[in-house]
């Protein structure tokens, strides 16, 4: 009874930090709201499979969230807690080392919520890059002109990061967040609550992502073209425009503002 009346407190703090409804967060767990409203009330208590699945959408350990009040802990430091992990599951190959797991372009979305779940990551692609070296990496589709000179259908490889403490200023990484899904950006300051990224290409303006909405993160290792440069790829007349084009959209703020 004490536990799940934690609980019930623990899910309802935790949605308020986000900022959502409970039909929001019902949808998200493929339940009805009715149903999660009577966890919220501790009315009804739910069962081992919710809980879990519950425990990696708030990205909380259910120890944590069935016995400490996390109203009384600051949310980045929920997340840093070393009794809040969330396992990553890994595939390995017969011989007891990791092998590289490939995030497909068309199923990337679904990654934001299978990322902790093992059937999801056995059923991946795989494959091995022995120069990589130790650590745990992951093959992450690129998508969009954010980060040239990476093309859509280009893969990015992440090594896998323990902790936000080791993100490092002007390198660049892949993010898991709950708002954008899979993010590859460059980082530029990390302050108490949130860090800022920015895209390579200056037309996108560098934005904050709160820490408590980072699931994973993954420091580029190296890259996988698809497609074969060309020289328009290279070519400054293009680089110009872009620059153009950045100045032309600032001027166009400086106008809406002075309306």
């Amino acid at each position: 009874i004490v536990s799940m009346s934690i609980l019930s407190e623990n899910i309802r703090y935790l949605r308020a930090q986000l900022g959502v409804s409970q039909k929001k967060v019902a949808d998200d767990l493929i339940i009805t709201r009715v149903r999660y409203a009577k966890y919220e009330d501790a009315t009804s208590e739910p069962p081992v499979e919710l809980l879990i699945r519950m425990s990696r959408y708030f990205h909380i350990s259910i120890d944590l969230m069935v016995s400490a009040d996390l109203r009384k802990i600051p949310l980045k430091e929920i997340m840093e807690l070393p009794d809040n992990r969330i396992l990553l599951p890994v595939k390995v190959d017969h011989n007891g080392e990791n092998i590289i797991e490939i995030i497909p372009h068309k199923a990337s979305m679904g990654y934001l919520s299978g990322y902790a779940d093992p059937e999801y990551i056995e059923n991946l692609q795989t494959i091995s890059l022995p120069f990589l070296g130790a650590g745990t990496y992951r093959a992450f589709p690129v998508e969009g002109d954010s980060m040239p000179p990476y093309k859509g259908g280009a893969f990015i490889i992440g090594k896998y990061l323990e902790k936000a403490t080791e993100l490092k200023k002007e390198k660049s990484y892949l993010f898991v967040t709950r708002s954008e899904g899979i993010t590859y950006k460059r980082l530029v300051k990390t302050e108490e609550e949130t860090i800022t990224v920015a895209a390579d290409n200056t037309f996108y303006e560098p934005y904050s992502i709160p820490l408590a909405d980072i699931f994973e993160i993954w420091e580029y290792a190296c890259s996988i073209s698809t497609d074969e440069f060309t020289k328009d790829d290279f070519n400054t007349d293009q680089l110009q425009i872009i620059e153009l084009l950045k100045e032309l959209k600032t001027e166009v703020k400086k106008l809406k503002k002075n309306n």
